[in-house]
């Protein structure tokens, strides 16, 4: 009895060790395989480090101004008899705007001319009477003094048609009409915003750290958000002789060409000052760039074994950017190939294939696509 449960024990010990050992040599050989099969390679775009020389710059914001700019007011009382311009348009310099009314004052002035008249044919009688000592100097000067009131009278009236034929003081752009015809306005009212456009003027701040680097000559760029992808170029043309005790800034006003109009004082724009000083730095674009929290890195592509193409992970410091083009400090050579795009599905010294048919941009200065 006890011979046989031996032999039950060792058949049942058998048999679940072949079991076991059948499982445990399946799924090594299992593992073998997977092991000796390979991802498939990964397609990737690239782009070349390249060197470049970049011409250091200054970033500020500011805002543009007219070259002149002003509201064009009333100077009499007076009702509205004429609008001689249109909302929105250019005037020329001397152009009409605005005519009151000015009959009462054409009516004085033909009195006083007549006046001014009389008053020279007396003061020609007494030059006359004098040169012959027929009347005293003090005729001769009071004919002298009547003629010069007679005069003055004819002056002021004139002055006052003059002061209610409103007129541009310069060449610019008329604003919103802001009288009616037939109003009456009152001196001071306001009657339209006239504003000289071209060119125009670009106000913005920089640290005072920086008030060594610029002056008055020294190009720009500026960038508007109304625009994009547009750059308007002009140069500094005056600083101000202090510094804000307030900001410890330094304002500065650049000029630029407005001939189409399209900058309008009060809109924002960011600026760029060149600096006379240029540099060599080596950029790639900022697609290939992968951002991590325990530091930023790139994938190079090299030549792997049995004539592959893999990508090796390589940590970079970046510096500035410009556009599409990143700045790399530390970490990549001119000339290394860069995977730009497809670095999602990677990993360090994966094979890859290049496909360049679709790559990212890499311009210093990107222009959006327009329809």
């Amino acid at each position: 009895m006890i011979k046989r449960l031996l032999l039950m024990l060792a058949a049942m010990t058998v048999i679940v060790g072949g079991t076991i050992g059948y499982k445990l040599f399946g799924r090594h050989m299992m593992n073998v395989a997977l092991a000796a099969q390979k991802p498939p390679p990964v397609t990737v775009a690239t782009a070349e480090a390249r060197a470049l020389e970049w011409r250091p710059t200054l970033h500020a914001v500011g805002s543009f101004n007219a070259t002149q700019g002003i509201v064009v007011s009333a100077q009499l009382d007076g009702a509205v008899t004429q609008i001689a311009f249109d909302p929105g348009a250019a005037v020329a310099s001397g152009q009409l705007l605005v005519q009151q009314d000015v009959s009462t004052e054409t009516a004085q002035l033909e009195s006083a001319e007549a006046a001014a008249t009389l008053a020279n044919l007396a003061l020609e009688r007494a030059k006359q009477l004098r040169t012959s000592g027929s009347n005293s100097p003090s005729d001769f000067d009071a004919a002298m003094a009547g003629f010069q009131q007679a005069r003055a009278a004819v002056a002021a009236i004139r002055s006052t048609i003059e002061k209610k034929t409103i007129r541009a003081p310069f060449a610019g752009r008329a604003g919103i009409r802001l009288v009616n015809l037939g109003q009456f306005l009152r001196s001071g009212a306001a009657i339209v915003s006239l504003q000289a456009l071209d060119p125009i003027f670009f106000n913005f701040t920089l640290p005072q750290q920086d008030a060594p680097q610029v002056a008055c000559g020294r190009q720009v760029s500026v960038a508007v958000d109304a625009f994009p992808g547009a750059v308007f170029c002009g140069s500094i043309t005056a600083a101000n002789a202090n510094v804000d005790e307030a900001t410890r800034a330094l304002q500065l006003q650049a000029t630029l060409a407005n001939r189409d109009g399209r900058l309008q004082p009060g809109m924002f724009g960011s600026v760029d000052v060149e600096l006379p000083a240029a540099e060599n730095v080596v950029t790639v674009p900022l697609a290939a760039i992968v951002y991590n929290p325990y530091g930023n890195a790139v994938y190079v592509v090299e030549p792997g074994e049995g004539g592959a193409t893999i990508a090796r992970q390589q940590f970079v410091q970046t510096g500035a950017t410009r556009g599409d083009q990143v700045a790399i400090l530390k970490g990549v050579k001119a000339g290394a190939v860069i995977v730009t795009a497809g670095q999602l599905k990677l990993r360090n010294g994966a094979s890859i294939v290049i496909n360049n048919s679709i790559v990212p941009g890499d311009s210093a200065a990107p222009k959006p696509d327009r329809p």
